[in-house]
């Protein structure tokens, strides 16, 4: 595939300079028909849509999956606490012989009729007044694992969508610096010819290779960001060995456009983490009665079968154990849960306050960004762009000095460059506001 490359380098080398119409054919038949068959020769990765990501965030998230395996722990607990202790069973043997006199009766010398006192023994614990509970705890303890699960969720979904837009405004800076460049070359060639002509000095060129080579070397550095967002997305994505090499299929214009536009004014959802903040609350009520139930004693019931030939017939017994609250009266465990519940409180209310401080710090954040990147869009950027290019055709024609036309190009370049940015802020908030306000969900796209 490598001469077919070159062969394409050489056609768009030759549109460019205005040889032949035709090459645009070419090109564009060498693009459609040759480079998607070198990248699958290669294996490289098809590009990603940020719905794409977000599935596959979901499926393979590691912290993700983690939280789903503790809301299957919880559902265990759950299960324990259903489950009926179990009897305990037991036997014993007494008045055996230890001088070596026979053991055996008139009955025999069996193990059974021999003159042993044998006696088996099932007893049953029943617990009082706390298995409901018991169950009541386990049930909240799903519910607010679930909810941290789902806060989990939201978290992931927020950072997914930052890692995508951090890595598209990137590369679009990029674009921008290499646009810019390859301006300044063609600058460059202009100062050449005026350079032939004693128009302009030899310096006066080698500052415009120099500006270039400038926004060339800030383009790579750009591109090197661009990819470590991207080595952070698959990490995010789960991806085993994250290289920064998946290609991004979205763009940062297609982002802003898809924001909706009443966002700013959106009510506040649900969040997840108030709701696990609340559930724990409630587990710790159902606790705190569960130690004050502790007090109740738990019953053992038994039932004996008693043997002693050849004298005595089989008797049966019944017996009921009960422990004793003489001393200890759970009054440190109950202490200790209700100490456990203040604090679950406490963590409610601090949660609910920074969400408020969330939102609120969302909306102003998402309200300068979208101000501002309207305004680069709609003002500063075509104004930019025309003084560059005025200035540009003026320096063409020796009706500007080169100090002008480098000031205008760095300008040009400074508002661009700040329009990215703006743009990358706007999504970039609109994703935190769409999380403060408990709407960053996987339903939809965006």
């Amino acid at each position: 595939m490598v001469p077919c490359l070159s062969i394409l380098d050489e056609v768009k080398a030759a549109l460019r300079e205005g040889r032949s119409w035709r090459a645009a054919v070419v090109a564009t038949w060498l693009t459609i028909h040759l480079l998607p068959g070198q990248a699958i020769a290669e294996g490289n990765p098809p590009p990603l849509t940020f719905g794409e990501a977000r599935r596959l965030a979901l499926e393979r998230n590691t912290d993700l999956r983690v939280a789903q395996v503790q809301v299957g722990a919880a559902l265990a607990q759950l299960r324990v606490a259903s489950e009926l202790p179990n009897p305990t069973l037991g036997l014993s043997t007494a008045k055996i012989s230890t001088d070596g006199a026979p053991e055996g009766t008139a009955l025999g010398n069996g193990l059974l009729n021999r003159s042993y006192d044998s006696i088996a023994s099932l007893s049953q614990l029943f617990v009082v007044g706390k298995r409901g509970l018991m169950r009541d705890a386990a049930s909240a303890g799903i519910r607010s694992a679930e909810f941290q699960r789902d806060e989990v969720r939201r978290l992931l979904l927020q950072a997914v969508t930052q890692a995508y837009v951090a890595a598209l405004s990137a590369h679009k800076q990029a674009d921008v610096l290499t646009d810019s460049a390859s301006k300044l070359r063609r600058e460059a060639d202009v100062a050449e010819h005026r350079f032939k002509i004693g128009d302009l000095s030899s310096s006066d060129k080698a500052q415009l290779e120099i500006a270039a080579d400038q926004d060339e070397l800030n383009s790579y550095a750009e591109k090197a960001a661009a990819k470590t967002a991207v080595v952070t997305l698959e990490i995010l994505l789960g991806e085993p060995s994250p290289a920064g090499i998946t290609p991004l299929a979205d763009t940062l214009d297609q982002w802003v456009e898809r924001i909706p536009a009443s966002l700013e004014q959106a009510s506040i959802g649900t969040r997840p983490d108030i709701e696990a903040a609340e559930s724990a609350v409630g587990q710790a009520d159902v606790n705190v009665r569960l130690q004050q139930r502790l007090r109740i004693p738990d019953i053992t019931a038994s039932i004996q079968f008693e043997r002693n030939p050849p004298g005595q017939t089989n008797t049966v017994g019944i017996g009921i154990s009960v422990p004793l609250p003489l001393w200890d009266h759970f009054n440190g465990e109950i202490l200790a849960a209700k100490a456990a519940r203040e604090q679950t409180q406490a963590q409610l209310d601090k949660i609910r306050i920074q969400a408020a401080a969330d939102l609120t710090a969302a909306r102003v954040a998402y309200g300068e960004a979208s101000q501002r990147a309207k305004r680069f869009q709609t003002s500063l950027v075509p104004k930019s762009a025309e003084v560059a290019k005025s200035i540009s055709y003026a320096f063409q024609r020796g009706g500007a000095t080169l100090t002008d036309l480098l000031e205008a190009e760095r300008n040009d370049n400074v508002i661009r460059l700040a329009a990215v940015q703006s743009q990358a802020d706007m999504a970039s908030t609109a994703a935190s506001l769409q999380a403060a306000l408990g709407r960053l969900d996987g339903s939809d796209e965006h």
